[in-house]
């Protein structure tokens, strides 16, 4: 598995990669489509674009897939484990992804969307593949290195910010594709439409916040008793 992971890797990054360029294609002709003022201007419908958690944690699983196999075939090529950067970076993004596959899964695969909005493939890709192949890597990737239990506060700070930046700026734009004065990425946030209003979207944030912490202990553990393994 040394010799041959880090080709996996990279054929995950270029296939996340894709799935993202497909989307953000189709989400951007679209806007060139739109009739309304609202729905084609296209700065706010990039933006809102990258405002997704899932757009976020794929880019991110993308660039570290990436520089993990670079370094494999660099200086990681005689490396008993990955430097501890690397592998808090892995830690992170297996977290996101992992979630983000959970949460889609559970809350919004049932959600049905304007025709043409999506690229099935990508949708598939971005919410099912890519997350798989993290909970993979965080199994099976050789050369783990053992994590302190404070990773877990730099797994979170990413999603607080994230979580934050999405409530402040929901009621400063046009939504692109109704007009409202607000825009939420996934409708559990939007508090017009949530029993409940901001309470139950914070019963939400609580949830979730919850779920990458859960699951951010395990990608720990999982990397301390894989290190823990090999030493012995």
């Amino acid at each position: 598995m040394t010799t041959w992971w880090p080709y996996a890797r990279i054929a995950a990054s270029l296939l996340g990669s894709a799935a993202i360029i497909a989307q953000l294609v189709r989400t951007l002709t679209n806007a060139t489509e739109a009739t309304t003022a609202y729905g084609s201007h296209l700065l706010t419908v990039g933006t809102n674009f990258f405002s997704f958690f899932t757009i976020l944690s794929n880019l991110g699983a993308a660039a570290m897939l990436a520089v993990a196999a670079v370094w494999a075939w660099t200086a990681g090529r005689d490396a008993v484990r990955e430097p501890r950067w690397l592998a808090v970076l892995i830690a992170c993004v297996a977290t996101y992804m992992i979630v983000t596959g959970i949460v889609y899964n559970l809350l919004l695969r049932g959600i049905e969307l304007p025709q043409g909005s999506t690229v099935p493939w990508s949708n598939e890709v971005l919410h099912v593949v890519i997350p798989l192949f993290l909970l993979i890597d965080v199994l099976f990737a050789p050369k783990r290195r053992a994590l302190s239990w404070g990773t877990l506060g730099t797994i979170a700070a990413f999603p607080i910010l994230w979580a934050v930046y999405t409530l402040v700026r929901a009621n400063l734009i046009i939504a692109p594709a109704t007009g409202d004065h607000h825009w939420y990425p996934y409708p559990f946030l939007n508090p017009h439409i949530t029993p409940g209003g901001y309470l139950g979207v914070a019963g939400y944030i609580v949830g979730i916040a919850a779920a990458i912490i859960a699951i951010g202990t395990g990608v720990v553990w999982i990397a301390r008793r894989r290190a823990a393994s090999v030493s012995a």
